[in-house]
Formats: structure tokens, sequence, C-alpha cells
């Protein structure tokens, strides 16, 4: 069993940045790859990032590359994704997740843990 647990989220100003953070825990975590989703009102999850289980792969949406970084600290159980360059269009609840994968995931049908979500909302 691994739990996620988000936070960083909040309001920022379009052309800021926030990071966020997911706290993880559960045997045998540091095993397993972490993707981040977010949905907005109205809208289906979408995938935005994630990383494999050492840390040395990553995945980007399209709309998010060279904006946002996934990273991982596995010392710490803590997943980050540090987003710069922010628009309205990226508010949404953002979900970290975990599936058993030395890979990266892009697929949210793939993951097998998530955590409860955390709001960010850029205002123009």
């Amino acid at each position: 069993q691994v739990q996620l647990v988000e936070s960083g989220g909040g309001l920022v100003q379009a052309g800021g940045s926030l990071r966020l953070s997911c706290a993880t825990s559960g045997r045998g975590v540091s095993s397993y790859a972490l993707g981040w989703f977010r949905q907005a009102p109205g809208k289906e999850r979408e995938f935005v990032g994630a990383i494999s289980w050492g840390g040395g792969s990553t995945l980007y949406a399209d709309s998010v590359k060279g904006r946002f970084t996934i990273s991982r600290d596995n010392a710490k159980n803590m997943l980050y994704l540090q987003m710069s360059s922010l628009k309205p269009e990226d508010t949404a609840v953002y979900t970290c997740a975990a599936v058993i994968s030395p890979n990266p995931k892009v697929a949210a049908l793939d993951y097998e843990y998530w955590g409860q979500g955390t709001q960010v909302t850029v205002s123009s």
C-alpha cells in the first residue's frame, strides 16, 4: 500500500511560479514510477508529467514541456513539480500518482495509487 499527499497548491498570477510537493509513504515506494495529473472544472483528467523510479527518465505533456519540471528525492520519499511561466489554463486540481514500474507512464489507467489533489489557480 502506498500513500500520497500533495501540498503546495495555491493562487498565483499568470507568469508566476509554484512548486508542488507529494509526500509518499509505503513499502518499496522508491521502486514506483510517479506521475502528476491535473483536472480542470468540466474537463477530463490529463497527464502532466511522470518520472522513473530512479529519477533518470521523465515524460511531459506537450502543454507543459519547457515550463514544468518533475523531480523526486527518494531519500526523502518526495515527488516535486516545479511550475514556471504559469498560464490561466494551468488552473486545475493537481494529483500525484504511483505505479509499480521502473519507467514513467502516461496513461492514468496504469497508475495504482492516487493522492487527494491540490488546487492550483492561475489568475490572468
